[in-house]
């Protein structure tokens, strides 16, 4: 078969360039060859496919059949390998990641953006959810999630940091003395996640002084983003990452509480299947990712 479709190519570029010797140029070929692969094909269809002349080639009925199913055979062949050519320098699939709701407020949202711009045939499904998603369970390539002190590993990867305040409205700290230390705060009204509300909370300061307080939460809460909302509205403290407050605090409507104190940043870090290609989109991301937030 593979002898058969050389010998219909090399029957069609005679055609096309009018002459055996044209043919044979092209393929860097030498015209008897050209001639013995084309002997070869009419011998085993059993048809005469071109008579030759000293002047002309004509093509008998056969040929022009052979012929025009010749190029569309050609024709296919070389579109197939251009798509492969466009997919190999321009990736393309589907990637599913799954994301913490609360960065869908940060500038992670934007990198996402600019990785889906720059490979633009690449689907992306995107599921942002405070709900923590099963990675190879629920069907995702990638999981993004936050927690302290990740390192990296052969299943995991350090995207970048972000800086957490302790933040309360200003109308909630209007009614209360300015606290200078975080055990001043202990009976507080606190709001907390739901999954760190028991989790010690350690503070920091210059000449390297450190408190640790453990606070009761009364109101505990699944999402980080409707925790901001109820500190904003005057319910108590909470904890949340810098880019949800800062504008609030800029416009005064939020503050700081113990602005020279500080906690411990958190890390943003991805997680992905340890089968995943070394080559593929999985890691294609992860690079553009790591490198963008960095």
């Amino acid at each position: 078969m593979i002898d058969r479709l050389r010998q219909m190519a090399i029957f069609a570029k005679i055609i096309d360039h009018g002459s055996f010797r044209g043919a044979a140029r092209e393929l860097r070929l030498s015209p008897s060859v050209v001639s013995h692969h084309v002997s070869q094909l009419e011998e085993s269809l059993g048809v005469a496919l071109i008579y030759r002349s000293t002047r002309k080639l004509t093509l008998t009925a056969e040929g022009h059949r052979l012929l025009a199913a010749t190029h569309k055979m050609l024709e296919a062949v070389e579109g197939e390998l251009v798509d492969l050519s466009v997919s190999a320098s321009a990736p393309s699939g589907e990637l599913r990641l799954t994301v913490p709701s609360v960065l869908s407020q940060s500038l992670f949202t934007q990198q996402i953006a600019a990785f889906s711009q720059a490979h633009p045939r690449i689907k992306l499904f995107l599921d942002f959810s405070d709900t923590r998603r099963a990675l190879i369970d629920d069907g995702f390539d990638i999981a993004i999630r936050m927690g302290p002190k990740v390192k990296n590993s052969a299943t995991t990867r350090k995207l970048f940091s972000v800086e957490r305040k302790l933040v309360a409205s200003a109308e909630y700290l209007a009614e209360r003395t300015s606290p200078n230390d975080p055990n001043e705060l202990v009976d507080w009204d606190w709001l907390a996640l739901s999954p760190a509300q028991n989790v010690p909370l350690v503070f920091s300061k210059a000449k390297g002084t450190h408190t640790t307080i453990r606070p009761q939460a009364r109101i505990s809460v699944s999402d980080a983003q409707a925790l901001y909302q109820l500190a904003k509205a005057g319910a108590g403290l909470a904890i949340v990452p810098d880019f949800l407050a800062n504008e609030d605090v800029g416009s005064g409507s939020m503050k700081y509480v113990l602005p020279n104190w500080e906690l411990h940043a958190i890390d943003v870090f991805a997680a992905w299947p340890a089968n995943a290609p070394k080559h593929g989109l999985i890691h294609l991301a992860l690079d553009a990712l790591s490198h963008n937030m960095s």
